[in-house]
């Protein structure tokens, strides 16, 4: 099976049509607000703030989530674990342009040369090998998951995924606390409960093929 050179532009392309979708929802939203009465919008989150930290941290975290994800598609035709990425590219791209649009509405940059991380009370400095975050592939596995095909590439997706929503579990755990807007809350405590689920079924599908976490 040879890896698609699509994979990148499908996930640029997807992206940016998830963020205007995004963007619309999260007008809406605030549209709905505003005309219910309340004469003045809620503050924008502060820039040093969780909501702001943690929707662009989180953005980054998904999108490799979504690389991987395509990957793994066309380095495989087993049916669980396409589905498992089809779900994966879905549910993380809409979060992704869900937290872009609110960064957008916010008027907050969508990204910042602080360390990642910050707003939890914690840095963490990237090695400089693309993981830029706790739990993400770096690019050597990325490479491997690149020429790996099959079962191999079914094993290595769901170790490097079941890492990444581990961290990324941990991470939406400390913004459902500490965020100050509903909108972040939900959406990570949201996160925390989907991705704890993906990490009890991988845990059992890479029981099936003879592997572990």
């Amino acid at each position: 099976m040879t890896s698609s050179p699509r994979s990148s532009r499908t996930l640029a392309v997807a992206g940016g049509a998830v963020l205007l979708v995004a963007l619309g929802l999260v007008a809406l939203m605030l549209a709905g607000r505003s005309s219910g009465g309340s004469a003045t919008p809620p503050a924008a989150p502060a820039e040093t703030s969780a909501d702001v930290g943690f929707a662009r941290d989180m953005s980054v975290h998904h999108q490799q989530a979504v690389e991987m994800s395509f990957i793994v598609r066309d380095r495989t035709s087993d049916v669980e674990v396409r589905r498992l990425a089809y779900d994966i590219i879905n549910t993380q791209a809409n979060q992704r342009g869900m937290m872009l649009g609110w960064l957008e509405m916010w008027g907050r940059p969508k990204s910042s040369g602080a360390p990642p991380m910050a707003w939890m009370g914690h840095t963490f400095t990237p090695r400089g090998d693309g993981s830029l975050m706790p739990g993400m592939a770096t690019d050597t596995e990325l490479d491997a998951l690149q020429k790996a095909e099959a079962r191999d590439a079914e094993v290595l997706y769901l170790k490097l995924m079941t890492a990444h929503h581990r961290s990324g579990a941990e991470m939406a755990r400390a913004a459902a606390d500490a965020a100050g807007t509903e909108e972040i809350k939900n959406l990570a405590a949201g996160m925390v409960r989907g991705q704890q689920s993906e990490i009890g079924l991988m845990a059992d599908m890479l029981k099936e093929r003879g592997a572990t976490a």
